[in-house]
């Protein structure tokens, strides 16, 4: 079983090694993409230094699907490509710390993973750890 500050720890080391980043940068608070400066390829590159280091294997794709909580494309965004109140309500859920009343009307589809911090890919890891747990302890 791995803990919340083995998840944790796992995670920070992974976006400071793949990043180039300095340890006190890696905050719980911090972007990926636009306060750290990840890429789409450093994404990979994150998630793959995670499984590594603690046996969570998580795809790119999945942290799309993870953020979007299967809700289709034409129900998440509009015509506009705007994100709707329904996937508002959802990435409330994955990212708490949106201000989805700011964001409402505004926030573009493709944009939404700018706003994805370093705690909120600790919660998918540590939500990744505790279902592989269950399936084990379950087998």
């Amino acid at each position: 079983m791995i803990s919340r500050d083995q998840v944790t720890e796992a995670v920070h080391s992974s976006v400071e090694t793949a990043l180039g980043v300095e340890a006190d940068e890696v905050t719980a608070s911090a972007t990926l993409l636009d306060d750290l400066g990840a890429e789409s390829i450093d994404l990979l590159d994150i998630l793959f230094r995670i499984e590594r280091a603690i046996g969570v294997k998580i795809q790119a794709a999945e942290l799309a699907e993870y953020v979007q909580g299967g809700i289709p494309d034409d129900e998440f965004g509009d015509v506009n490509e705007i994100v709707t109140p329904t996937g508002l309500a959802q990435l409330k859920k994955i990212m708490p710390q949106i201000d989805q009343d700011a964001l409402a009307g505004k926030l573009a589809a493709d944009k939404v993973m700018s706003l994805f911090t370093v705690d909120n890919l600790v919660q998918l890891v540590a939500t990744r750890t505790e279902a592989a747990d269950t399936v084990s302890v379950g087998a």
